[in-house]
């Protein structure tokens, strides 16, 4: 054929056509990928969203201290009087790379500028790993076809864009690198390549975990696939080495690292328990004179009955040590509403079926195809491709679809299974409309050949163009948060940078802030001021001590203030200064700063709603307005309620369907007596412009403050 055509030799290596073919396709899904997650920065050119800035200044000390002191680093500006031990807390692989191979190529570009673009390389290499990994899974074809869809798939690409330096982006890199070496290691026919891609395995399994807690869901499908291979390769005595080796490796290499794989984690219990049960079943079928097979399935039904049996019962007893909510909430979807500060995360939120439809849709009829012809080819004996690669392949699409199902952010999971699922549906399509057939059929093959190609190129295109503003660019093209403060404006502001720059320059160093603890990896990095909570959530019972003290008195607050050591308490409000023709400036509140957040304050204190909100469990009572420290640190007062379908119905105190409209109001001045004193208000908020407001507030403590009780 002529994509075998030789083009050069080198030694013993023949550079054909087709590899010149396999090269620039994986160069587009890398282009494509790298293009794509870049688009946000025409914002400004800030890391995005709250954890990545803890993990650049993590990443910084690493760099400034070195790696020895990072594993003793307790950090003080964190979790504010006791601190926090970063290394046990932490992704610290993500931040050990970042370090490493800043040290490597970061030449003389500053290190902040170096993590912005750090998601974006490996997101986008991951599109080549991906196509390595399928590759074995499936054959070149289906290799390719993964890279290409990889590249557009929006859940990866909302949770990997510019800026974006959290754990996904390295954690799933890693994953996948795992996954490959581990899938060819157990396929390879010489057992020293074998011996050396599991010991990588292992290793690379520990570094996708301290990457990404969310890494351990790829375990989970690894573990339910070794259940298979007693019953689907006869080759006992490779396997009955071969997977305890990866096991024992991954485990082993764990134990370096404070937050390892351990019997207490998901991807800890999978392996161990499966790995146990592999070897045990070969034993048995092998001291089995006849119904070997019968004898194995036996003992599997029998695990399957028992493990569940322990688990329900340790779900009373607690003997056992469990995985965190988080990670249990993900195997069990009941548990999504028993927690209100997981659910309070938005990324926490539960899938809806829309969503699903949004984020996937094409994939989700290609994937469906997928199933469809392994199937078939597993029904039939096919040699196209490997049964137990197949297995695997539908393994971890259940699995994938499945733990996708309790949070948005896992939709990650789904759109890995579903592209390759998609990837060997395609293949195995491609194959059959492309294979040769019979002379009498060649003519009427040929003619269908093209419209099948463009319908390919049609279906992959769509999610790129449609919906209008809701495609792959439009979504992907969003502000970093700290340039909008996550409200739910498209804007782009230096608010929030110029309060965190007006805290670090007009304050003593030694000053603690208090915040929601949504704010604190911002303060404590880019003001470099203590906080009392922040992103890692490490207590809930700090968090909800915080929550008290925003629903508390002023007086109440003020004693708590100083129980709490902090001398500056910090609140954002998104609020809309409408377009009114009128001398009076009028404002909307809810844009998704602390107006919007304080439902969930009243949840995680544990309070009852009706006593601050409304019906619309939005709009805040007078009780909220007048007697809480939150209320009297908003800058504004309701004015009245309108009727957002006609502004001339207008009402002095609320009425169910209605809006609130609010005017300018300090209660704390800067030259108060009171409790708190207002010392620091954004630009947006002063400048009076009409539209969106994001407004950062800076109170300072009135040390000096005399309750009235």
């Amino acid at each position: 054929m002529f994509a075998n055509s030789k083009l050069v030799s080198m030694g013993n290596f023949d550079l054909k056509l087709n590899h010149l073919l396999i090269i620039g396709i994986l160069c587009l899904s890398f282009s494509i990928s790298f293009l794509i997650r870049t688009q946000a920065a025409d914002f400004g050119f800030e890391l995005n969203e709250f954890d990545p800035f803890f993990n650049f200044r993590a990443t910084q000390y690493i760099v400034d201290n070195g790696i020895s002191e990072y594993f003793e680093w307790n950090d003080d500006l964190s979790w504010y009087p006791s601190g926090r031990d970063v290394s046990a807390t932490s992704q610290v692989m993500l931040h050990m790379t970042a370090a490493v191979t800043y040290w490597i190529f970061g030449g003389s570009i500053e290190l902040y500028d170096f993590t912005i673009i750090f998601p974006v390389i490996f997101g986008s290499l991951s599109a080549i790993v991906i196509f390595a990994l399928v590759r074995v899974l499936g054959g070149t074809t289906a290799g390719l076809f993964s890279a290409l869809l990889y590249s557009i798939s929006l859940p990866i690409l909302i949770r990997s864009p510019i800026g974006w330096f959290k754990s996904e982006p390295l954690g799933i890199f890693f994953s996948l690198l795992a996954a490959y070496l581990l899938l060819s290691g157990i396929s390879a026919q010489n057992k020293k390549i074998a011996f050396t891609k599991l010991i990588g395995a292992g290793i690379l399994t520990t570094f996708a975990i301290s990457s990404w807690g969310g890494a351990q869901f790829f375990i989970i499908p690894i573990g339910i696939f070794f259940l298979t291979l007693p019953f689907l390769r006869s080759d006992h005595k490779f396997l009955i080495w071969a997977i305890p080796l990866y096991t024992i490796t991954t485990i082993l290499v764990s134990a370096g690292f404070e937050r390892g794989m351990s019997f207490s984690t998901l991807g800890g219990i999978s392996l161990i328990i499966s790995t146990c049960f592999l070897v045990s079943c070969i034993i048995i079928q092998n001291k089995s004179s006849k119904n070997k097979t019968r004898n194995g399935l036996v003992f599997l039904i029998i695990l399957l009955i028992i493990a569940p049996t322990i688990l329900i019962l340790n779900s009373e007893s607690q003997i056992l040590p469990l995985p965190s909510h988080r990670y249990l909430n993900a195997i069990n979807p009941f548990l999504t509403t028993t927690d209100p500060l997981v659910d309070s995360v938005s990324e926490h939120a539960t899938t809806t079926l829309p969503q699903s439809f949004f984020f996937h849709s094409v994939l989700m009829i290609f994937s469906a195809i997928g199933i469809w012809l392994i199937i078939k080819n597993i029904q039939n004996n096919s040699k196209l491709l490997n049964n137990e690669m197949l297995t695997f392949s539908l393994i971890l699409g259940l699995v994938g679809v499945y733990t996708s199902s309790t949070f948005v952010r896992l939709e990650v999971f789904a759109s890995i299974s579903l592209i390759i699922l998609a990837s060997l549906g395609l293949s195995l399509l491609t194959n059959e409309f492309f294979k040769k057939k019979p002379q009498s059929k060649t003519e009427i093959h040929k003619l269908i050949k093209l419209p099948y190609v463009i319908g390919i190129v049609v279906l992959l295109i769509i999610p790129l163009v449609y919906p209008v503003d809701g495609d792959i660019l439009s979504v992907s093209k969003t502000p970093p948060t700290i340039l909008n403060g996550g409200t739910n404006y498209p804007i782009s502001t230096n608010d929030w940078l110029d309060a965190l720059s007006w805290l670090k320059n007009n304050t003593p160093a030694d000053s603690v802030v208090v915040s929601w603890w949504d704010y604190g990896y911002w303060i404590s990095t880019m003001a470099e001021r203590a906080t009392v909570a922040d992103n890692a959530t490490l207590s809930t019972n700090v968090i909800k001590n915080i929550a008290e003290l925003f629903l508390s008195t002023p007086d109440e607050a003020w004693y708590s203030l100083q129980e709490m050591q902090g001398d500056y308490v910090l609140i954002f409000v998104a609020a809309e200064k409408l377009n009114l023709e009128s001398p009076d400036s009028y404002y909307a509140l809810r844009g998704g700063g602390d107006e919007s957040k304080k439902q969930w304050f009243m949840k995680i204190a544990g309070h009852n709603l009706a006593k601050y909100v409304h019906m619309d469990a939005f709009s805040g009572t007078d009780y909220f307005w007048n007697e809480t420290l939150l209320g009297q640190m908003f800058p504004f007062s309701p004015l009245g309620y309108v009727n957002p379908n006609n502004i001339s119905e207008q009402y002095p105190t609320y009425v169910p369907g209605t809006l609130g409209i609010y005017g300018k109001d300090i209660k704390f001045p800067s030259n108060g007596d009171g409790p708190l004193q207002l010392v620091y208000a954004s630009p947006s908020f002063v400048e009076e412009k009409t539209g969106p407001v994001i407004g950062v507030f800076i109170y300072e403590v009135n040390k000096e403050y005399k309750p009235a009780s």
